[in-house]
């Protein structure tokens, strides 16, 4: 699509308010009008035939129902995270500078624009605008969104509530702290308050109310504050310089603990395996308040920085341990194993199945997974272990597909089993293991994650993994992230079958990748080949 063409989709399928805006991120058109009442499709269509470069621009706000949190320093990318649950799925689009834009919907009621409430970070609701993927700047870069997140992909969830609470709350917050110098100054605005604090107590409940504040997240100033008034109602007072020595053990208590956390963190973190959230180090860790939160995050970023992890992909909290640990290859002593593997469609002709491969087939709804799966217990399971997995088969229903093989049931020497996540903890690791299939209802990211878990268990064995794939797509759920450790990727849909990526190639001078073949499916069993593999 060009540029107009995208300005007409995000106003007509999304029912935002569009706009021209200038290579100079200045709007092409007085633009105020187009913040109560959405240009037409004749008015876009007008604009970006004259302006045909022109960036596109969307009205945030009520206008458009959108809030944009505008991210454009790594300093705003870690403040944030105290505002935003990690598990939260939203769109995300990636601005040449570097930056990102959280789209969400826009609250009620609406917020204003602000800039830099929190550091690195921008707010554009009622009375802002923001450029939109695939806008082109004057230096010729692009915005675009981030692999999965595209608001086509992802729905608009609501600004997050602690966000409006923080920004709600900031008028408040935000007034300068003057130093408490003057004692009976202090006093006489608590003569009238009731003692709460009795000698005896006085101490600990002081230090303990200063610990609460400081492991909530207060600011040190403002707890300060509060304090030295909380100081003055026991009985007898503090004096202000004894209050402070309180107030200043709390605060070193906190910082310790807050050290001692950094340390939990770093030991948690060297136990796991392969990729993991920043939520699920809250849970493991019990980590609930927003400060320790933001402590974690920091902590995270420190590892990133050593090179003991690594960020994982474009998602928010996502993080790789680096395992920089290698065995040596035996390249001279190793047998040269090749599995005699029987496929539909005679794949084998075409592709080497060796032991701990992965296969992965990528199918739409009824193209025929489940068929080509028993298709492939069925032809080895006289000379292999076999051992089937299914997410959605109960007992009748795998009894009336195996009936349809024209074949007694007791001479089908397999192994069903009945699973439908954390296969990784089944895997046989010397035998042909068939997933069918992988379930992925959210976070399709995590498809690599979930392969790679069921490759590691592997030894001499395979895993044959089904998973779900849009129509008129190659590639399943999670995009090019099921590549990864596939050696054998197959694409099928409706009487058609693909082989996108094979590693191994049965004849080295004939490359198998990106034939593909068309096929019938009798009985919901038996395939017939309607010609040959061709490209």
């Amino acid at each position: 699509m060009n540029t107009l063409n995208y300005a007409l989709h995000y106003a007509g399928e999304h029912k935002f308010s569009v706009i021209p805006v200038g290579k100079d991120k200045k709007p092409l058109v007085k633009w105020e009008p187009y913040q109560k009442e959405k240009a037409n499709e004749a008015i876009i269509k007008q604009w970006f035939t004259k302006w045909p470069d022109a960036l596109i621009g969307i009205v945030t706000g009520k206008i458009s129902n959108l809030a944009v949190i505008d991210v454009d320093t790594e300093e705003g990318l870690e403040a944030i995270q105290e505002y935003i649950p990690d598990s939260l799925e939203f769109p995300v689009a990636q601005t040449p500078g570097g930056g990102q834009h959280f789209y969400f919907r826009c609250p009620d009621p609406a917020l204003r624009d602000n800039t830099r409430v929190i550091p690195g970070c921008d707010l554009r609701c009622e009375g802002g605008y923001i450029i939109a993927p695939p806008s082109i700047n004057g230096t010729g870069k692009g915005y675009k969104w981030l692999d999965d997140l595209s608001i086509d992909n992802v729905n608009l969830p609501p600004l997050p509530s602690p966000y409006i609470v923080f920004i709600n709350s900031y008028a408040f917050k935000g007034y300068k702290e003057s130093e408490v110098n003057n004692y009976d100054k202090l006093r006489k605005t608590t003569d009238n308050y009731e003692n709460y604090f009795k000698i005896g107590q006085r101490d600990e409940t002081l230090f303990h109310i200063a610990n609460c504040l400081f492991k909530g997240g207060c600011e040190e100033p403002l707890a300060r504050k509060a304090l030295s008034m909380l100081a003055l109602q026991c009985d007898p007072p503090f004096d202000f310089k004894d209050a402070n020595i309180k107030i200043d053990s709390a605060l070193n208590r906190f910082e310790r603990k807050q050290r001692s956390l950094s340390e939990e963190i770093r030991e948690w973190v060297k136990t796991t395996q392969g990729y993991f959230l920043t939520t699920e180090t809250h849970a493991e860790l019990r980590i609930t308040t927003p400060e320790e939160k933001k402590a974690c995050y920091s902590t995270l970023l420190r590892m990133c920085e050593a090179g003991e992890i690594e960020k994982h992909g474009e998602r928010r909290g996502c993080f790789r341990v680096v395992d920089k640990s290698c065995e040596d290859i035996d390249f001279i002593n190793t047998p040269n194993e090749t599995l005699n593997i029987k496929w539909p469609f005679e794949i084998e002709t075409l592709v080497k199945i060796l032991p701990k491969n992965i296969i992965v087939l990528a199918g739409e709804s009824n193209a025929g997974k489940t068929a080509f799966m028993l298709n492939v217990a069925e032809k080895n399971m006289q000379k292999n272990d076999i051992w089937y997995f299914s997410s959605e088969m109960g007992s009748l229903e795998l009894q009336d597909r195996l009936i349809k093989f024209d074949r007694p049931l007791q001479s089908w020497n397999v192994n069903f089993k009945e699973r439908s996540s954390n296969f990784a903890d089944v895997i046989k690791s010397d035998a042909i293991n068939i997933i069918d299939f992988l379930e992925i209802n959210d976070e399709f990211y995590k498809v690599g994650l979930y392969i790679k878990g069921i490759y590691d268990k592997l030894n001499k064995g395979i895993a044959i993994i089904a998973i779900q794939k849009n129509k008129n797509s190659e590639y399943g759920l999670g995009g090019g992230r099921g590549l990864e450790k596939a050696r054998l990727y197959l694409s099928m849909q409706t009487n058609k079958i693909k082989i996108i990526k094979a590693k191994n190639w049965a004849d080295s001078m004939a490359n198998p990748n990106n034939l593909e073949m068309e096929f019938k499916l009798i009985k919901g069993c038996k395939f017939i080949s309607q010609g040959n593999w061709k490209k």
